[in-house]
């Protein structure tokens, strides 16, 4: 049985929660909890990796170089920063930006979980390889995933490249990431068709479609 927040009904009171949160070692050296930002009832939601040394200082996430590509990239399919709401799988800076433990990951899930539940998006962006399998639950690669909107648990979810990805690889990159856009935007505009769509069992080891909220949560574990 993991951690709940079910009797948690309102976004502001589970930022409380965290903000307040020592349960994993990230704690000790962060600056600010970096729960989250953007409409709460936002149709789309974005999830990353972790924040960065200027989530960090300013406690909100995606505020750096990676944040203005994304940006960037939502304004092309028609979408203001201020349209989505954007969060990230442990709400603490890991020290010198390494990748998140999965103890730590482990301890923010259920914020995360509730996160989701509470907005209730029409689909959820992962970005990277970190977000994207702990949502699907699958070993599988971020390359091999995108370009595909899964549906998952009444919604869909989208994977693509974190934009730091994009920076690093050049407009190759870049593209791929608009071409995953386009499909969050017919998700939107209610058009996206069978072919660009899987049922999340249907994909390449394992990504198990969920059976019901009263067996499994949203991260294939007891509810």
């Amino acid at each position: 049985m993991t951690r709940s927040y079910d009797a948690i009904e309102v976004l502001d009171e589970l930022a409380v929660i965290a903000r307040a949160c020592t349960l994993c070692g990230l704690h000790e050296t962060r600056t600010n909890v970096v729960f989250g930002a953007g409409d709460s009832d936002a149709d789309v939601m974005i999830v990353g990796e972790g924040p960065g040394q200027q989530e960090d200082e300013q406690g909100i996430p995606f505020v750096g170089r990676s944040g203005q590509l994304l940006d960037s990239l939502l304004n092309e399919i028609g979408i203001e920063r201020s349209d989505v709401y954007i969060a990230n799988v442990v709400k603490c800076r890991p020290p010198r930006n390494r990748d998140p433990r999965t103890d730590e990951i482990d301890e923010c899930k259920p914020y995360l979980r509730r996160q989701i539940e509470l907005i209730d998006p029409l689909a959820v962006v992962t970005l990277g390889n970190f977000s994207t399998k702990l949502l699907l639950r699958t070993t599988t690669g971020i390359t091999r995933l995108r370009g595909t909107a899964y549906e998952w648990w009444g919604r869909y979810l989208v994977p693509t490249f974190h934009p730091a990805a994009a920076l690093r690889g050049g407009e190759r990159v870049t593209n791929d990431i608009r071409t995953d856009l386009a499909l969050v935007r017919a998700i939107i505009d209610g058009r996206l068709s069978d072919t660009e769509t899987i049922e999340s069992g249907a994909a390449e080891t394992p990504v198990p479609e969920a059976p019901t909220r009263t067996q499994l949560d949203l991260f294939g574990e007891p509810s």
